[in-house]
């Protein structure tokens, strides 16, 4: 297959390419390079520098790649920007997604993948969220990626697209670059690498879903072949959906206290003032993807965090030694 991944020099996406070069699939990484690594483009995927925004830009690669299958992960991720700048985190994320969805029909591809938020788009989940939930989205970012799966759904009315929803829990593991916007995991192992104080936002005591990034592109697999052949006619955008998480919930204590038994801290956590747009309890029902998709994570967390912080201490020394 042909595939054109979107953000596939990011941290999720470039896994998503690496899973798509090993499947023997012919892969062109469309990225603007704004916060993805060209360095962790697979060297058998083409790369072009690219702003999902540029309406004319996206049709010509269309045109001269012939893409049959587009996986999109471009995104503006950050929450605290999208609270800061509701208008760009609409732009990257609505309009650009819109653009995408345009193309693909007029190039007649067989399927779409949209990577969205099972953390942002549900809102506080005290109990495991299925695709149903009521969606009660707290940040512009999460409202975004709710609009585009609403989006989605009527090109599927529409236009006749073939599209699958991946809804992420928090996506943790190597590439994650703790300097920019990261998850919790990353920018932890950073500051517990370095020997910086940790610096935990709220009591703590809010929970999240962990999924290790390979199990999240190992997804991305089972939705390319579901595309292909199962998608029916959705009645609703939680039809096409499914979440793509580990299934049980950690506080941040709880990830601190278990990051510190690889790494130990220095001093304990500080605390500051919870920041705006955060949930206190996100928790996702993995059932769906299980039974449709036949997807179950496969990596456990303390296996999956020791991945992450031997890369990123490998990442930090490779650094030193071109500095030095």
């Amino acid at each position: 297959m042909r595939i054109i991944v979107t953000g596939g020099a990011g941290f999720i996406g470039s896994h998503v390419v690496d899973a798509c070069v090993a499947a023997g699939h012919e892969v062109l990484v469309m990225d603007d390079l704004s916060t993805g690594n060209a360095e962790n483009v697979n060297r058998k995927a083409r790369l072009e520098r690219i702003d999902i925004r540029d309406a004319q830009g996206v049709e010509k690669v269309f045109a001269s790649f012939r893409p049959q299958i587009v996986d999109h992960h471009a995104a503006q991720i950050d929450i605290r920007r999208s609270v800061a700048d509701p208008v760009f985190d609409a732009e990257v994320n609505v309009l650009g997604s819109i653009s995408l969805m345009r193309q693909a029909v007029q190039s007649h591809v067989l399927g779409f993948i949209f990577a969205s938020s099972g953390g942002a788009i549900y809102g506080e989940t005290p109990h495991p969220a299925v695709e149903t939930a009521a969606k009660a989205p707290i940040s512009p970012y999460g409202a975004a990626k709710a609009s585009v799966e609403n989006y989605l759904f009527a090109y599927q009315k529409t236009f006749g697209l073939k599209s699958v929803i991946l809804r992420y829990a928090n996506v943790y593991g190597p590439r994650q670059d703790p300097a920019g916007e990261a998850g919790v995991v990353s920018i932890f192992t950073g500051a517990l690498i370095a020997g910086r104080g940790v610096t935990i936002f709220g009591s703590g005591e809010q929970v999240r879903d962990y999924v290790f990034v390979k199990d999240v592109a190992r997804a991305n697999m089972l939705a390319l072949d579901y595309v292909q052949s199962s998608v029916g006619n959705a009645n609703n955008p939680d039809e096409m959906a499914f979440n793509i998480a580990s299934g049980v919930a950690t506080s941040v204590n709880e990830l601190f206290n278990e990051m510190t038994k690889i790494i130990p801290a220095m001093s304990k956590p500080i605390h500051a003032e919870a920041r705006p747009g955060e949930l206190m309890e996100s928790r996702l029902d993995v059932t769906r993807a299980r039974d449709v998709l036949s997807f179950s994570p496969q990596v456990n967390f303390p296996d999956g965090l020791l991945q992450t912080i031997t890369w990123q201490k490998n990442a930090k020394g490779a650094s030193e030694k071109r500095v030095h």
